[in-house]
């Protein structure tokens, strides 16, 4: 085996939290503040194994279902978004709802009910049970349809071929929903588009950065949650583009020193809802086995922010940004 001479580190720019997770986050961490522990989230509020944690540290109690919050509680809607019928189950019971709903995800809701009641049927391109995907279908669940990749696309059954729309789940693969829809075009020449891309800029731009990451790099470490589907594709995206190896880890001890034998240059990044400071974990990490310091690979500047949910700026006087 030939001798590495030389061990570097890339790092991807952009990476970890985007505005949605932000303000998601910030959210959960006002709202203990101002009204004190418990706070209920309903589900995670974001997918990430480390945020949920030290969130449950400070107090926040995370429920899978609104009939698990005591009534006349607070609850925190995930940034995921949920059907109009949670929304209905929540002030049935009496409940302080504060909707911390990513606002790119409001946007795919709002675009599910104007197709609905113009009477499209309506695909929906996304990953079966991920929360998102049941929010968004809650908008019209008479008239949306998953389709979960290119490969689901034969098993589409619609009413009218001539009325036929588009919408995703804001976390997949671009490459994998651009294919997906030139799929669904060939079965439906009149299939609609939504009126702007549903894929998050966040989504695209870290995965951008992998993509150009990944041509340098030996092995790309993502850093994220199994169940964070932004953080899952950029393990796929990496390896398609031309990292030999990539893995995805929640904390550095997770990594296999295994990974490194043969190893010159090593890509780090991380998902959408990853605080910075695992990333950091990782790089020290490295360090300590003969790894340089981090060369930053930049694609694009990143400068979104998002205003905190509307029932959080009432209370406490907040001017949107």
């Amino acid at each position: 085996m030939t001798a590495i001479t030389q061990r570097r580190v890339l790092l991807a720019k952009p990476r970890g939290y985007c505005a949605g997770v932000d303000r998601a986050v910030e959210t959960v961490e006002i709202a203990l503040e101002k009204y004190g522990a418990p706070i209920y989230v309903r589900k995670q509020i974001v997918h990430n194994v480390h945020v949920v944690k030290t969130l449950e540290e400070r107090g926040a109690i995370f429920v899978d279902e609104t009939e698990e919050v005591p009534e006349g509680s607070i609850v925190v809607f995930s940034a995921h978004g949920v059907a109009p019928v949670v929304h209905e189950e929540a002030k049935s019971r009496n409940l302080q709802t504060i909707d911390a709903t990513c606002p790119l995800v409001t946007k795919v809701h709002k675009e599910a009910v104007r197709f609905a009641a113009d009477d499209y049927d309506i695909l929906l391109i996304g990953h079966e049970g991920h929360e998102e995907v049941i929010g968004t279908s809650g908008e019209a669940p008479d008239h949306i349809h998953l389709v979960d990749g290119p490969d689901d696309v034969a098993n589409v059954t619609v009413r009218d071929p001539e009325k036929v729309a588009w919408l995703s789940q804001t976390t997949l693969s671009v490459d994998e929903t651009i294919a997906t829809v030139e799929k669904l075009r060939e079965r439906f020449p009149k299939l609609q588009d939504p009126p702007s891309d549903d894929i998050c800029y966040a989504t695209q731009n870290r995965q951008v950065a992998v993509k150009e990451m990944a041509r340098q790099a030996d092995l790309v470490i993502v850093v994220g949650s199994a169940n964070s589907s932004n953080s899952v594709r950029l393990v796929e995206v990496a390896k398609e583009h031309g990292a030999a190896a990539a893995y995805l880890v929640d904390y550095a001890e997770e990594i296999d020193p295994a990974w490194l034998e043969g190893v010159g240059t090593v890509g780090v990044t991380s998902g959408a809802s990853v605080p910075e400071e695992l990333v950091q974990g990782v790089l020290a990490w490295l360090s300590e086995r003969g790894f340089g310091e981090a060369e930053e690979i930049e694609s694009v500047e990143e400068r979104m922010r998002f205003s905190l949910p509307k029932e959080l700026r009432r209370n406490l006087r907040i001017t949107p940004v």
